[in-house]
């Protein structure tokens, strides 16, 4: 690996400069319930948060020490809880939740206690949420978890299975049947990088971005599960940390990584070369010596971080070499200092692009989203304004197919590419006329994705929402 040490000093030096763009977010509404009681590590009554779109309906899953609360934002102004699941460990002693979302099943672990892999029905929403599994057969405690959609594998990244499996650094499931995972292997060492654990991940088609604490950063080609091929690291970089999590580009450029350290900045990582994985970008949330960074993620050419005592913070990622700060919103009641409390979490995945927020001390925050195909007032990218980048997408929601009309010049340059919401492609087709008729494949999941047409002259995206 090469890096420029100078390059990148002059970067971390940069954000002041670059946050002119930044606006406060608009809040929308807020959920709290007084009554949870919150950990004894850090008062903490919350954690983590995920959305869903299911019937008709917009849904905020949000973790807390007592369990997973579905929160019904279909109207956003006036957010309330439309379901809750018990945790099966639940109290003082719980910090940690994770979720992720398969097809129309939620899986949901926790890091603490008698705990188990919670598998959670959303079909029947929005009547009910149905536990179809509680088992701590194979997982007890898992502390963040990520789902291959494409490949139907559930990776639990801090492994803590049950006597038959052990503790692991990581291990992945089968999701073949969604309602019954089977333990595929665990992991400790790949080809030489060897790790204790791995904190969290990004996949994508079988290949894993991990991000190992302080063992830093490594990409892992997991096509065959039972041999996987080390792709590149990343041990040593500046502003480097603990390596807590980060989210791939949607062209697989570019992975964004947070150090969940004090004082280290978010970081654009080139991907692009595995033999000389590099940041080429840094920046932060502006504030104090303190500030630390959580769950960084991505949607269209934005991303989202969670900053724990700083809320909110939103990033333009059009130019992954000259990242701009243009929203930011201080969730956090808590005052600042060397510890953990604050934002846990953000989600912006929702259809209506409304954006979600999970404090650890104060619930649920609903934002205004950025704006109808990622090209909302704070974009530093224009779109043209002529009919050529023009197309109506129809039905919303859509059933079995997707009906696109073009409605401007240039049709048959067109590329349409249908993308999940962990922005892998699952569906790519030519535009050759003025109208096209995709045809939605059986297994995708319902939810929302995102329809990209490229042109010459630029690209759009539109969100849709899928309901078989």
């Amino acid at each position: 690996m090469k890096n420029n040490m100078y390059v990148i000093a002059v970067l971390l030096a940069l954000p002041v400069i670059l946050s002119a763009q930044a606006q406060q977010a608009t809040l929308l509404a807020q959920w709290d319930d007084p009554t949870i009681i919150g950990s004894a590590a850090y008062n903490n009554r919350y954690n983590e948060v995920w959305s869903v779109a299911v019937n008709g309906h917009e849904y905020a899953i949000i973790g807390s020490t007592k369990g997973t609360h579905f929160i019904d934002v279909s109207n956003p102004t006036q957010p309330f809880e439309a379901a809750f699941v018990p945790g099966k460990a639940q109290g003082s002693g719980i910090i940690h939740r994770d979720y992720k979302t398969y097809k129309h099943y939620i899986y949901g672990v926790c890091d603490e206690g008698a705990s188990s892999l919670q598998i959670m029905d959303i079909a029947t929403l929005p009547d009910s949420v149905r536990l179809v599994s509680n088992a701590s057969d194979i997982i007890v405690t898992t502390h963040n978890i990520s789902i291959d959609t494409a490949k139907g594998m559930l990776y639990a990244w801090v492994f803590g299975g049950s006597d038959q499996y052990g503790y692991g650094g990581m291990s992945i499931l089968n999701l073949a049947n969604p309602e019954h995972p089977v333990f595929v292997k665990k992991y400790n060492n790949i080809e030489g990088f060897a790790f204790s654990h791995i904190h969290d991940g990004f996949v994508r088609n079988d290949t894993a971005y991990l991000d190992a604490g302080n063992n830093g950063f490594a990409v892992v080609d997991f096509s065959n599960p039972q041999t996987p091929k080390l792709l590149g690291t990343m041990t040593g970089y500046p502003g480097a940390g603990y390596n807590h999590s980060g989210w791939l580009s949607e062209d697989g450029q570019y992975y964004y990584m947070a150090d969940e350290t004090h004082g280290s900045p978010v970081k654009t990582v080139s991907v692009a070369n595995m033999e000389d994985i590099q940041v080429v970008d840094a920046y932060n949330a502006e504030s104090t010596p303190t500030q630390i960074p959580h769950n960084p993620l991505v949607a269209c050419q934005y991303l989202y971080v969670s900053y724990y005592y700083d809320g909110l913070q939103v990033y333009d990622v059009s130019d992954p070499a000259n990242v701009v700060r243009v929203l930011y919103y201080d969730t956090s009641t808590e005052p600042d200092g060397n510890n953990y409390k604050g934002a846990w979490g953000v989600n912006p995945f929702l259809p209506s692009g409304t954006i979600l927020v999970a404090d650890m001390q104060n619930g649920l925050f609903v934002f205004q989203g950025i704006g109808d195909g990622c090209t909302g007032p704070v974009s530093k990218t224009a779109v043209p304004k002529n009919s050529e980048l023009s197309f109506k997408v129809s039905p919303q929601p859509a059933g079995d197919v997707l009906m696109l009309e073009w409605q401007g010049e240039q049709a048959s340059t067109a590329q349409v590419t249908l993308l999940n919401s962990n922005m892998q492609t699952v569906l790519q087709q030519r535009l050759e006329t003025s109208t096209m008729v995709l045809t939605l494949p059986e297994q995708l999941a319902n939810g929302m994705y995102f329809l990209k047409v490229q042109t010459g002259l630029g690209a759009v995206v539109r969100k849709v929402l899928i309901q078989h």
